[in-house]
Order: structure tokens, then C-alpha cells, then sequence
């Protein structure tokens, strides 16, 4: 059976302050207090599974665990159909660099392989996230949310973070990253996963 939140504090299990940004204002309306898991000094667990929601599942139990309160992980990337799917559960590993993430030269690289591959166009795409809900006792919850499109060359925009500036979303002439934050929140793959979760357990 479906377990319901009844709780009014969530933690946020990630160091990303657009994550935790995006989930408050999302989860505001319902008198949810969001709360990152770097406000308690959390570090960042390995990800070792291949897939969204097993990595989704390492963040969240962990910090469930660690803080003693219910914890919502977010484990999103992008899937590019020409890439066989790829870069995936490795989307952020693709921006690692020596000194940290470098978004540009992670999208650089992808339309090179893209490039490199004469891949025909539209270069469809798909953000993904898969949430999931962990209480302390062990118990968990997911939701997944997809968000088709396209990618595009030269990059547009500087809203956003990520691949934001190259992804078109399925319709629309923006990118990810000349939209208004709130426009984008509205279709964005986290949007989705996020009704979902809500039409799941918090209602």
C-alpha cells in the first residue's frame, strides 16, 4: 500500500542548491519545509547502481537515515535517442573536470559525439528524473517524470544550469535556459516526477 506524507519537513538529499530551490517552491504550496541535506553536514553517498532509481534510493535512504527525517532524492540526467540512451545516470560525470563540473564543455563534447556520429536531426532527447520518497524505517516511494525534446547547436539562453542551453523542449522554440524559471518548472521532467509523487502521496 502507498504510504502518505504527513510530515511538514522534508530534506532535500542533494547539494544542489537549484534542486533544493526548485523543490521548495514546488512543494510550498503545501506547507512543506525543505531542508538540503548540506544544511546537516550530509556528504554525498557513492552512486553505484546503473539506473535513476537505484541511485535515487542510495541519496534518499541515506539521508533519511543520517537526519531522522522523511528524505526526497532526485536522480535525473538526460537520454539522447542517437547516443543509445547515453550520457544517463552518467549525465553529471560527463561535466567532471579536475576542478569541478564544467556544463559547457560537457555539452561541447556530447554534439561533438553527435557531430561524430552524423546523427540525423531533430536530435531528439529526454530529460528524466525519478524521485524517491525515503522514511527512516526503511520504507520508500518513487515517482518518474520524463520531458521529450530536442537537442540544438549553438547553445541558447542562461537561465537554468546543466544542459539547459541546448535542450528544446518537445513544441516549444526556447531552450531550457531562455525560459523564465517558472515556465520551466511548469513542464520540466522534475515538474512531472514531482506531480506524480504528489498525486501518489501527498494527497
Amino acid at each position: 500500500m502507498t504510504r502518505k506524507f504527513t510530515e511538514d519537513k522534508l530534506v532535500i538529499a542533494s547539494h544542489n542548491k537549484g534542486k533544493l530551490a526548485e523543490f521548495s517552491a514546488l512543494l510550498a504550496p503545501l506547507g512543506i519545509t525543505c531542508v538540503s541535506a548540506a544544511d546537516f553536514g550530509l556528504t554525498e553517498p557513492a552512486e553505484t547502481e546503473d539506473s535513476f532509481l537505484g541511485n535515487g534510493r542510495i541519496k534518499a535512504h541515506y539521508a533519511a537515515k543520517a537526519t531522522g527525517l522523511p528524505a526526497l532524492a532526485d536522480d535525473s540526467g538526460l537520454t539522447i535517442d542517437a547516443l543509445n540512451g547515453a550520457p544517463g545516470v552518467y549525465t553529471a560525470d560527463w561535466a567532471e573536470t579536475p576542478t569541478g563540473r564544467d556544463f559547457g564543455m560537457a555539452m561541447e563534447k556530447t554534439w561533438a559525439l553527435l557531430e561524430e556520429k552524423n546523427a540525423p536531426l531533430p536530435r531528439l532527447a529526454q530529460f528524466r528524473s525519478t524521485l524517491v520518497l525515503a522514511w527512516p524505517d526503511g520504507h520508500d516511494e518513487h515517482a518518474e517524470g520524463v520531458c521529450p525534446g530536442q537537442l540544438i547547436w549553438p547553445r541558447r539562453g542562461a537561465e537554468g544550469h546543466g544542459y539547459d542551453p541546448m535542450f528544446e523542449p518537445e513544441g516549444l522554440p526556447q531552450t531550457f535556459a531562455e525560459m523564465e524559471p517558472a515556465a520551466k518548472n511548469a513542464i520540466s521532467h522534475r515538474a512531472r516526477a514531482v506531480k506524480a509523487l504528489l498525486e501518489k502521496c501527498f494527497t
